[in-house]
C-alpha cells in the first residue's frame, strides 16, 4: 500500500514545470514502539517542558526557538523569521545543476523519497525531465524545504519515477582520512587473499530482503503476543551460544571456514 503523500509542490527545469507529490521511500511505522507507563497504575506518563531555572511548566504558546549565539547567551528566533528565509524552496524543486551519478560520495546520501507526477497534465513534463536525465546519465541537484529545514537534494531517475535523496551538508560529513590514514597499507599475503576470495565465492548469493529482516522486531512481537494471552508461560531462554576459541592463525581459520561450509553444502 503506497505511503501517504508527505509533500506536494513543483518540479522545475528551466521553463518546464510540473506538479509533483513526494512520499518517504522508507518507513518505521511497523516498528514496535513502547509508551512510558506508571508501573503502579498502568497509566501513560506524559512529558512536559519545564523552565530550567524555576522548574515550572511552560505552556505551548510560551515556547520559542532559541540559538546560543555565545556561551550562556541565547537569542530567540520567531517562526515568522524562519519562514521568511525559506523563499521559493518551500514548494518548488528547481533543478539548477547536473552531475554524474557516481560523482556523489555515498556518505552524502541521507534519506530517499519517491517523487511522482501529481496530475495527468503534468505527466509529460515529468517524463521529459526524467528521461532526459536517464539518457544523459546525469542526476539533478537542487534545494527544497523538508522537515522544517532547507535541504540540498539529489534527483535521480528510477524506472517510471524519480527518487529524491536528501543530501547531508558538508559540515555534517567527517573526513574518512581522519579514521583510515593510520591503518597499515601493507598488502596481505597472496595465499591468504586467494583463500579469503574462495570463501567469499562459497557465500555469494543473490540479494534478498530476507537478509535485512530484524530478528529483534520478530522476538518483540512474539513477546507481546504472549503477554496478550494472559497466563501463558514464558518462552524458554535459549541461552548464549558457546563462542569458539580465538584462532590465532588466520590461514587455518579460513581453511576451517571453507571446510565447514563444504560440509554443510554436502
Amino acid at each position: 500500500m503506497p505511503a501517504r503523500t508527505y509533500w506536494k509542490g513543483y518540479l522545475k527545469l528551466s521553463l518546464v514545470t510540473c506538479p509533483v507529490a513526494m512520499s518517504p521511500a522508507t518507513s518505521e511505522s511497523e516498528k514496535v514502539r513502547f509508551h512510558t507507563l506508571n508501573r503502579h497504575t498502568g497509566n501513560r506518563v506524559l512529558s512536559r517542558y519545564v523552565d530550567a531555572e524555576s522548574g515550572k511548566p511552560v505552556e505551548a504558546d510560551d515556547q520559542a526557538k532559541g540559538y546560543e549565539a555565545e556561551a550562556g547567551r541565547l537569542v530567540i528566533v520567531e517562526d515568522e523569521e524562519l519562514e521568511a528565509v525559506r523563499l521559493d524552496t518551500v514548494r518548488t524543486i528547481d533543478i539548477d545543476a547536473f552531475v554524474p551519478r557516481d560523482s556523489i560520495p555515498w556518505i552524502y546520501l541521507d534519506s530517499p523519497h519517491y517523487l511522482v507526477p501529481d496530475d495527468e497534465v503534468g505527466e509529460e513534463a515529468f517524463s521529459v525531465i526524467r528521461d532526459a536525465m536517464a539518457a544523459t546519465k546525469m542526476i539533478g541537484i537542487s534545494r527544497v524545504v523538508l522537515y522544517r529545514r532547507e535541504r540540498a537534494v539529489m534527483i535521480e531517475p528510477r524506472d517510471n519515477g524519480i527518487v529524491l535523496w536528501t543530501l547531508r551538508y558538508g559540515d555534517e560529513v567527517r573526513d574518512e582520512k581522519n579514521y583510515f590514514s593510520g591503518i597499515d597499507k601493507e598488502k596481505p599475503a597472496p595465499e591468504l587473499l586467494a583463500l579469503a576470495q574462495q570463501f567469499i565465492a562459497t557465500k555469494t548469493q543473490d540479494w534478498s530482503t530476507e537478509m535485512v529482516q530484524d530478528p529483534v522486531q520478530e522476538h518483540l512481537l512474539k513477546l507481546i503476543a504472549s503477554k496478550k494471552r494472559k497466563g501463558s508461560r514464558k518462552s524458554a531462554d535459549a541461552g548464549e551460544k558457546g563462542r569458539p576459541a580465538n584462532v590465532v592463525n588466520l590461514f587455518d581459520a579460513l581453511k576451517k571456514s571453507l571446510q565447514a561450509d563444504k560440509t554443510l553444502q554436502g
